[in-house]
């Protein structure tokens, strides 16, 4: 089994995995377009968490998952993305996924989570700065929404990927001292 990254399974996939490799999943794009009120926010202070959402295409990290462990590493990422009695935000997905380290090679089936723009909880057309403004404020279960944003960032750089989206909403974000003098 494989499953594609593009967030926060980059840097913290959770799951036992015998390999990852760079891949490239077209057709869909990495975007903050739903509002957390659990993991990054809450429903006071919604923050945001990143989507595949329709059109362009998304470099990220595709893993091997031996066929042992497809059935438990399955589990724990609809537990993970899809949790009993929240709302629905993502469709698991079987997609075909390029991996970059094999370019010659047929594109893999992977896993991946697509943002569901029937959910209430999607996102459309947010202006960056209030995007940058709830990503800035929000916290939830899981932390600072900042922290999401910036670690996803951080890592996709590591990998040479650069996404301008993203460093767009971290350039808008406000730094310390900015929200010292406020």
């Amino acid at each position: 089994m494989w499953v594609f990254a593009y967030g926060s399974l980059i840097w913290r996939p959770g799951f036992a995995h015998a390999g990852s490799h760079p891949a490239l999943l077209s057709g869909y794009h990495r975007r903050f377009c739903l509002w957390s009120h659990r993991y990054r926010g809450t429903p006071e202070a919604p923050g945001l968490v990143l989507g595949l959402d329709r059109g362009g295409a998304c470099r990220g990290v595709v893993y091997r998952v031996p066929a042992a462990e497809a059935a438990e590493v399955l589990r724990y990422l609809d537990d993970r993305e899809l949790p009993d009695g929240a709302e629905v935000v993502y469709h698991r997905r079987v997609l075909p996924v390029r991996r970059l380290d094999a370019p010659a090679g047929p594109p893999v089936p992977a896993i991946t989570y697509v943002a569901n723009r029937a959910c209430r909880l999607y996102v459309r057309g947010l202006p960056e700065a209030e995007a940058a403004r709830a990503i800035a404020q929000g916290h939830g279960q899981m932390g600072p929404n900042r922290d999401y944003l910036l670690n996803t960032l951080r890592h996709l750089a590591e990998m040479g990927v650069r996404d301008r989206g993203l460093a767009r909403l971290a350039a808008l974000l406000p730094t310390a001292k900015d929200a010292i003098s406020e």
